[in-house]
């Protein structure tokens, strides 16, 4: 191996000390103290091969090594080191340390590349702490939404707030955006998220693309009562049509046996939430994806035909907002056959597959070629504190990362 996986695996226990809970878990929100820690910590490893660093306005924090020719469009790598509230140590984690590692190798072997290299810790792309992800990586490519900063997080605190207290000129976005064509192509290391992998032993497989997701938020709106006293049949129950549509949603997704397609319902509030009084408003989000995008509108369509039918059944008004809307993106096919082929060096028979779970490479996607290299993670287990990549597998993907962008500088 040329990346030191010792080295590697350091950095990896470094990391995982900010932001612990329990044993293996870790909740570094963005745009915090715990999420700056981390980026100090990386920008000290940037530093230590041959990056210079900076937090720009959006909150990524990017490290720059300086290629012979800074005219040509630069090679991106990263992801991001925010975390779940509930999450594990190497979503997000393993590709900006992977990157650095892949950075350091090539300064420690005197390479200077002709283009400029980036490796980017890009800001909240788990998006629950505002419930809007890939802030960062749209960010920087002009695709914030109106509205975006005046989200609250559970504390009332604002995006643009958050993003003063973190030291950003919210006034200033512009110069962070990145021309058109600046990009000449992004790489993501990432563990899968999924079983994949792990049920067919390979510790390494080529991603083919992300799925496009869609999130929406739904307001139900009931009317309060006793829980003792109103009649069954005059009630206008908001959480009962609320876990109605739970379960059409699923209904929904699985309507086909062996599709890709998921529909997630992960967060719900309750008002007034009290254990005797009929529930008079609910809000609540739903994920639904697939790499399919004409299958997704289908199944979307059948879903605000149910949440329609089970509203008018309990008497309820809704409201629906949509919070993120993506088509499927696909990865470069030059890039997946570099892969490959530094996979075949390493005598990996590497799987190909598809991204259920969205990362900043869907953004970039918009604006480069782009390539991701999955690794192996335990039981497929990730939002979680059991998720687990071994250090082994982590450091094969590094090389085989390693090897691409060798590959990518000597082709182009």
């Amino acid at each position: 191996m040329k990346i030191n996986a010792t080295r590697l695996e350091q950095h990896f226990e470094a990391m995982s000390l900010i932001g612990k809970i329990g044993e293996t878990g870790t909740c570094r929100p963005a745009h915090t103290a715990l999420e700056k820690q981390g980026f100090e910590l990386a920008a000290s490893w940037m530093q230590e091969a041959g990056m210079t660093t900076r937090i720009d306005n959006f909150g990524n924090l990017i490290g720059t090594l300086k290629g012979k020719d800074p005219s040509q469009p630069v090679l991106m790598m990263g992801s991001h080191l925010d975390s779940q509230p509930y999450g594990g140590r190497f979503d997000g984690v393993a590709g900006v340390l992977c990157a650095i590692e892949v950075v350091t190798t090539l300064s420690e072997n005197g390479i200077q590349p002709d283009r400029t290299i980036e490796v980017i810790s890009f800001a909240d792309e788990e998006g629950w702490r505002f419930n809007k992800g890939l802030f960062g990586s749209r960010g920087i490519l002009g695709k914030l939404e109106e509205g975006e900063l005046q989200r609250a997080d559970k504390d009332g605190i604002t995006r643009e707030q958050a993003l003063k207290d973190f030291g950003c000129d919210t006034g200033k976005f512009g110069e962070s955006e990145y021309a058109k064509g600046r990009i000449f192509c992004f790489l993501e290391l990432h563990i899968e998220q999924g079983p994949v992998l792990d049920i067919a032993l390979k510790p390494v497989g080529i991603v083919t693309g992300i799925s496009g997701p869609l999130w929406l938020t739904v307001t139900l709106k009931g009317m309060a009562g006793h829980a003792g006293s109103v009649p069954m049949p005059l009630r206008k129950d908001a959480l009962l049509g609320a876990a109605e549509i739970v379960v059409a949603l699923n209904k929904i997704a699985t309507q086909v046996p062996g599709n890709p397609t998921v529909g997630t319902v992960g967060t719900m509030n309750v008002f007034p939430a009290s254990r005797n009084i009929i529930a008079e408003e609910v809000t609540f989000t739903i994920d639904l994806r697939d790499i399919d995008l004409g299958r997704r509108h289908r199944y979307e369509k059948q879903l605000m035909e149910e949440i329609e039918a089970i509203t008018q059944k309990h008497q309820l008004t809704y409201t629906i907002s949509e919070d993120t809307n993506s088509e499927p993106r696909y990865c470069a096919d030059w890039i997946k056959d570099i892969i490959r082929s530094n996979c075949e060096k390493q005598q990996l028979e590497a799987p190909e597959l598809m991204s259920g779970p969205f990362h900043d490479a869907l953004a970039l996607s918009y604006a480069c070629d782009y390539g991701m290299i999955f690794i192996r993670c335990k039981d497929g287990i990730s939002h979680n504190p059991l998720e687990y990549a071994s250090y082994e597998d982590l450091s094969i993907g590094a090389e085989v990362m390693y090897g691409t962008v060798l590959d990518i500088l000597a082709k182009v």
